[in-house]
């Protein structure tokens, strides 16, 4: 019998201390569980903490005192890992099949170049497709259901730390493994259930960021020539939230540009066009069975 794959399973928590808990009941009831678990608390939630220590004493927990976002919080627990893949997942967010990480291990094993393979996401109420023996290049990933290679990511500078991170966490990490090089997949054999209706992606304040990162990326990684592109992103982003009944937060979101990219400068670190451009071109691609 081969040894089980040796994945670090990540969990990005904040304030849902029960769901919380319930994604961690259903990783360690995986077969075969993760390696190791860590659970990132975020902005001093010592409540939700303490609760995952007294529930699950093997897992990892990390604490930040100030609000650090989803992806400050998996770049920590990257850092952390002892084992070279990572199973990231958010606190609502967990494998539909129990053997998800033996999945896992096999199509790593059978792919030694891939960077990352991102889950087929299944929300309340949706039927999964099947779980296909597939996978086919991609030029994004959901940060609650994808597997990784850890050096990947630290090698291309971890995530960027920001309280709501929407339209720029995955797209600004996709897009520097892309520069690197690194192969992304999308394979519908990795299934997650993410247990939100993603009602929240109508509050106002996650509304202006996901305008506003939209202009964050583009100052942070876009060459110049791709600014055009860039505004055109951002008018989309503002007609569909307009469409959707989204009104508040549109305004804010715009005008909070000029502070949003000055406060994250330090972090600009422009990629090349051809990148870019193969970003674009990724957006569609053919299956391979495996």
């Amino acid at each position: 019998m081969s040894e089980p794959p040796q994945i670090t399973a990540t969990v990005a928590a904040f304030a849902r201390v029960a769901q919380t808990l319930d994604t961690l009941r259903r990783l360690e009831a995986c077969r075969p569980p993760p390696a190791e678990i860590i659970v990132h608390v975020d902005a001093a939630r010592h409540d939700c903490a303490d609760a995952v220590r007294a529930a699950f004493p093997a897992a990892r927990v990390i604490v930040s005192e100030t609000r650090v976002g989803p992806g400050g919080g998996r770049s920590r627990m990257t850092e952390a890992a002892r084992h070279a893949l990572i199973a990231a997942f958010d606190d609502d967010s967990y494998p539909l099949d129990t053997d998800f990480f033996a999945r896992a291990g096999e199509i790593f094993a059978r792919f030694p170049d891939l960077s990352l393979a991102t889950s087929q996401i299944v929300h309340p109420g949706e039927t999964p497709a099947p779980d296909r023996r597939a996978l086919r290049e991609t030029c994004g990933f959901n940060g609650g259901g994808v597997v990784f290679r850890r050096s990947h990511l630290l090698e291309a500078g971890g995530y960027l730390p920001l309280p709501l991170a929407y339209g720029v966490e995955e797209e600004d990490m996709a897009l520097r493994l892309i520069e690197r090089g690194r192969r992304l997949v999308f394979t519908p054999y990795l299934r997650v259930f993410h247990n939100s209706d993603l009602a929240h992606h109508a509050e106002p304040g996650v509304n202006a960021a996901s305008i506003a990162n939209i202009a964050l990326l583009a100052f942070l990684r876009y060459p110049p020539r791709f600014y055009p592109l860039a505004a055109l992103q951002i008018a989309n982003r503002v007609f569909f939230c307009l469409r959707m009944g989204r009104r508040r937060g549109v305004l804010a979101g715009l005008a909070m540009i000029p502070h949003h990219l000055w406060r994250m400068r330090a972090h600009r670190r422009l990629v090349s066009k051809a990148a870019v451009a193969a970003k674009l071109a990724l957006r569609k691609g053919g299956w391979s069975d495996f």
